[in-house]
């Protein structure tokens, strides 16, 4: 049997943390929640112990959600709201829009993560939905906040972004 080839950035280390972090933000804003609290579940559980990225998306959308859901409400057009965004799509857009924002992500790479996800756990529209309102959101956080969402698309790949530097990939420890 001939393995298909696996595209750099898939299934990657940074990939695998953004979407434990999507898990507890979903679960908590699900249940109604403490995203916090439900990170600190998981941290004790540790099955599957909890990437230190994934506890920085978490703890940086909780710091920054009220900021981060502005931006959101601010990018959402027609008779949308934030509560009436799937749960999934609202969390996605919160994680993405953290990246752009407080980290030296390149936007470019966040929004295609969200979208990836939207695509693959979400609804059949949510791709498109999260590649308008992250792009609106983007060009709002560029024309705002200037320092902020100031990657460059052309980054080739995001950095960190494959299974080979985690050590937590490798249960043995080899």
């Amino acid at each position: 049997m001939v393995d298909a080839p696996v595209k750099r950035g898939a299934g990657g280390t940074r990939s695998k943390a953004r979407k434990r972090a999507l898990d507890i933000l979903f679960e908590s804003d699900l249940r109604g929640d403490d995203a916090l609290a439900t990170l600190a579940e998981r941290v004790e559980l540790a099955e599957p112990p909890v990437r230190e990225f994934t506890r920085h998306l978490v703890e940086g959308v909780c710091a920054e959600r009220d900021q981060i859901d502005g931006v959101i409400a601010a990018s959402l057009t027609g008779k949308w709201t934030l509560d009436r965004m799937p749960c999934i799509d609202r969390n996605l857009a919160r994680i993405a829009i953290f990246e752009m924002w407080f980290t030296e992500l390149a936007p470019e790479i966040a929004v295609s993560q969200a979208v990836d996800l939207g695509a693959s756990l979400s609804t059949d529209e949510s791709a498109d939905f999260l590649n308008g309102l992250l792009g609106k959101a983007l060009r709002a956080l560029r024309e705002t906040y200037p320092k902020a969402a100031r990657g460059e698309a052309d980054d080739a790949a995001e950095p960190g972004d494959d299974d080979t530097d985690d050590p937590e990939d490798d249960p043995a420890g080899d």
